[in-house]
């Protein structure tokens, strides 16, 4: 059996007051000492409520120790790049309210905050693969899925095909923020895709285990592993850069939302979606109908709803025809 080179490693430690340290690690896998290796980086943990990669993380690791021989360059695990975002469950990086996700490419000289992220993109830069893994937050559900900004289209979704998701939503320049790490990183020339699947706070384990297979079937792509994959599912790709694509379903009054389709359920125009309850009078406010056939990518989980909160997607039912000509 091939000998395993694994370590863990830090990428960022800094020294905080009272005796702390703030400190991003990575886990190694390697094949070998070879001076050039394909490289795969797999991140997650920029928000500090959105868990899901935390298990895809684990089975990763798992798989590879299983596998060693299959293992053909190195693989990369970053399951904390938020660490205090993570223990203390919130969003954004804690005392500074501040979203990482939105302070990239960072700056050497800066303060904390924008030379961890300079130290981020350092450490990433030039890999042969970049896998950002997002869960949406406590209010919505997603279906696994790849999103990507128009401008990297040609060279991300060929690749995003290959990574077992159930969408692959191509989104418009003008909607995408340019202080992402995705976006830092693509504009480097360093291909990066971001993944959002599941529910903020929890754990999906049949989605984590799909992203899974997914990255494994990447890895063989680039030669990082020589293993046997599962056959891959065929993802449905919105390129949505004009917004036409896509029904979004917002509440018209305040309530109880009560969801009567899941995620991923495919829905007839004027079909019940949901409703709006009020449970003082015991009455239905509203009924949440379907504007189009299509099918529902994104479900609301947070039942609490004010006038204007989203309730869900739905991909429109020519997107679907067209992913079958």
């Amino acid at each position: 059996m091939k000998e395993l080179l694994e370590s863990i490693e830090d990428v960022v430690r800094l020294s905080l007051p009272v005796d702390e340290r703030f400190v991003i690690t990575k886990h190694r896998f390697m094949a070998d000492r070879k001076k050039r290796q394909k490289r795969i980086c797999i991140v997650t943990g920029i928000h500090g409520d959105e868990l899901e990669g935390q298990y895809v993380c684990y089975e990763l690791s798992r798989r590879i120790r299983e596998q060693v021989d299959s293992l053909n360059g190195i693989v990369d695990i970053y399951p904390a790049m938020n660490p205090f975002g993570i223990d203390s469950i919130t969003r954004g990086i804690p005392a500074f309210d501040l979203d990482m996700n939105r302070i990239f490419p960072g700056n050497l000289d800066g303060d904390m905050n924008e030379y961890l992220a300079y130290k981020i993109i350092e450490e990433l830069e030039g890999a042969d693969l970049v896998i950002d893994i997002h869960a949406s937050n406590i209010f919505l559900t997603e279906v696994p899925q790849i999103r990507i900004n128009e401008l990297n289209a040609d060279v991300l979704v060929p690749i995003a095909k290959k990574a077992n998701m159930d969408l692959i939503w191509v989104h418009g320049a003008s909607t995408v923020l340019e202080s992402t790490l995705a976006y830092s990183l693509n504009s480097k020339g360093t291909k990066t895709l971001v993944v959002e699947m599941g529910v903020g706070m929890r754990i999906t384990e049949e989605y984590g285990n799909q992203l899974a297979d997914g990255i494994f079937s990447l890895m063989k792509e680039l030669g990082i592993w020589t293993g046997a994959v599962p056959d891959m599912k065929e993802a449905i790709v919105a390129y949505d850069a004009d917004g036409d694509d896509v029904c979004y379903l917002n509440a018209p009054c305040s309530g109880i939302y009560m969801k009567e389709k899941k995620h991923g359920s495919v829905v007839e125009k004027g079909e019940l979606v949901g409703k709006i309850i009020n449970p003082l009078s015991g009455d239905v406010i509203a009924e949440i109908k379907a504007p189009e056939k299509g099918m529902i990518f994104t479900v609301r989980e947070y039942p609490v709803v004010e006038e204007g909160s989203l309730m869900g997607r739905i991909l429109k039912e020519k997107v679907i025809l067209e992913n079958q000509v």
